[in-house]
């Protein structure tokens, strides 16, 4: 599911904003609203993606987050033939947003 940055800024307040670590600097961002992830689009509905964590932070200002967080899937346990886990091998790291842009 996507939603566009522009509906997102209408909201009073958002839970969760995620920073996806996907690939070798690559991040793309989403939301979680009433308990659903988003990803954030722009206009066209092209997703939001940058090789820059800080850029994300500017494009996304705009909107009233609770809670900033940069999230890495790691494929490592299957990389090196563990056991398939019952749960996500997921790590989330608080990110506040310091305002660097």
């Amino acid at each position: 599911m996507a939603m566009q940055l522009s509906t997102l800024e209408k909201f009073f307040y958002l839970d969760k904003l995620v920073i996806h670590s996907l690939d070798m600097s690559l991040y793309q961002v989403s939301v979680e609203v009433d308990g659903k992830e988003h990803f954030i689009t722009d206009e066209n509905g092209a997703m939001l993606r940058s090789f820059s964590i800080v850029e994300l932070q500017r494009q996304c200002a705009v909107l009233n987050v609770r809670q900033w967080v940069l999230r890495q899937q790691s494929a490592y346990d299957e990389m090196i033939g563990t056991a398939v886990r019952q749960q996500a091998n997921t790590l989330e790291v608080p990110l506040g947003n310091n305002k660097l842009y």
